[in-house]
Order: structure tokens, then sequence, then C-alpha cells
């Protein structure tokens, strides 16, 4: 293919390649290579991103060290405990980003959120020339991310399906979301894992949208509310946590065509 085509499956920004070209800062082999010459098997590529931007906002160490289940030289994934917030409002010093901050010693970037009570795969990137790359997986749904969760009334649930639903703002409670017809596109997948003789049941989701709530709306929409929610299961517990999990995702790595698959169960550092 060519470098332009190339610098574009990589996902590279049109303002970076603009740059790239301008300044002749993608060497092949070496060599600088006009855009819209090829590229070959077995060639090497070096790209210098001298012009990239950082919006990195500033999160002070917790002084409390993450969970680590995956890490490379640009990607941090940690396995964020439930009742943790993702970022810090104001003057907080104890959420995932804080223990991030702890571990590398620097502020990270951040790419998505896990609720609060929401446990799980959370990931950070450690430097800027990732970042975009990371966001454009996310909107065109090359990022996957996988929840596990245990719902009440499983005899309502079917064997799989997808909720389909828009969800937006609830007038009457700042905190929680609801369905409605002018709330945004709102997609979830699931599949019943495990069903249990208490008539609840294990069920994995798939995300194909990312709003404030998204899984447990769809869920208590369906009559199959998440055990342990507080805001959306009337039958709620005081003792009981959230019973959802984000289990496992898989991306593509920034700069490479390699997909990787990161879970709860394993730990790996590349």
């Amino acid at each position: 293919m060519s470098v332009s085509e190339l610098l574009q499956k990589l996902l590279i920004p049109r303002k970076w390649r603009h740059y790239l070209r301008k300044d002749q800062n993608v060497k092949i082999n070496g060599e600088y290579r006009y855009f819209n010459q090829l590229v070959y098997p077995g060639d090497k590529i070096s790209l210098k991103l001298d012009f990239v931007e950082s919006q990195q906002q500033s999160y002070p160490p917790s002084g409390h060290l993450p969970k680590i289940v995956y890490e490379d030289n640009d990607l941090l994934v940690i396995d964020k405990p439930k009742g943790q917030k993702t970022h810090p409002n104001l003057f907080e010093t104890d959420t995932a980003l804080n223990d991030c901050t702890t571990y590398l010693k620097q502020s990270p970037y951040i790419v998505h959120r896990l609720d609060m009570l929401t446990g799980g795969l959370l990931l950070v990137a450690k430097n800027p020339a990732v970042v975009p790359i990371l966001n454009r997986e996310l909107t065109t749904k090359i990022f996957h991310r996988e929840y596990i969760a245990t719902v009440d009334n499983a005899n309502k649930l079917k064997e799989k399906g997808t909720i389909n639903l828009p969800i937006g703002q609830d007038p009457t409670d700042q905190r929680k979301r609801m369905v409605r017809a002018d709330g945004l596109k709102s997609v979830t997948h699931y599949e019943v894992v495990q069903k249990n003789s208490d008539n609840t049941a294990q069920v994995k989701l798939v995300l194909e949208t990312g709003r404030t709530h998204q899984i447990r709306v769809h869920l208590a929409t369906l009559g199959t509310p998440i055990v342990g929610d507080p805001l959306y299961n009337p039958n709620f517990k005081e003792t009981e946590e959230l019973q959802l999990k984000a289990y496992q995702m898989s991306l593509i790595k920034p700069y490479t065509f390699d997909r990787i698959q990161i879970s709860l169960e394993q730990k790996n550092k590349a």
C-alpha cells in the first residue's frame, strides 16, 4: 500500500499526516518516501512526531498503587476497584487516575471511564501520541469492551439479544439516566452465561456505545436490573455491591496492526 494509505490504516489523524508530509518526517528504511509511493512487507517505518500537543490534565499522586493487569510502553490497564471514581473532581486525590500517577510518576491520559460502582478493566494512555488513535478506535468500534453482570428476574431475559434504546437524563433525579425518545443512541448486546436457582443470571454484555449508566439502565428497562444496583433495582439491599464488572477488552495496539486481548484473569507486561 502507499505511505498515505498506511498512515490512514494506522489511524494517524489527518492533521498529523499533514505535518509528517510537510516536514518529511516519515522515513521508510531510513529515507523519506513520498505519500503516493509504496511500502512493502519487511520495510521499517519511522515516524517523528514532534508536533503532538499534550492535553494532559494533572492528577496528583494518591500514594496508593493500582492493580496492574497489562502494561507496555504506551498503555496501562488496571483493575479499578468497585466504589472508586475513575477521575477526580476538584481536589480529590483518591481516584483511579491518582493511583496511576503514583505508579507512573506522571499523570496519565484518560481514554474512557468506568462508573464509580463498576469495577474492572480501565485503560489509560502513557503519552499523548496514542490518545487520538485510541479515541478513534473507541468511536469506530475497534476497541471492544465486555462486561459481566448478575441480574434479577432471569426468567424475563432471552438467551441473547440487543438492547437498542436511547438514554437521556432523568429529570426527576440528577444522579440517574433513563430511556427516553430524545436521548442519545445507546446499544448493548447481551448473552446469558448461566441461570441460577434463585432466578438470577450471569450475563455477558458488550457495549456498542458508551453512555453513562448504559448497562444498568438497559437491563433495568427489561425488568432485569443488576443485583446490588442502588439506583435502578427496586430490591436493592444496603449490604450488596453492584454486580457489574468490566472483565475483558480488546484493541489494536497503536502504531501496529496487532490486536491484543486483555482480561481480568491475565497479568501481562509487554
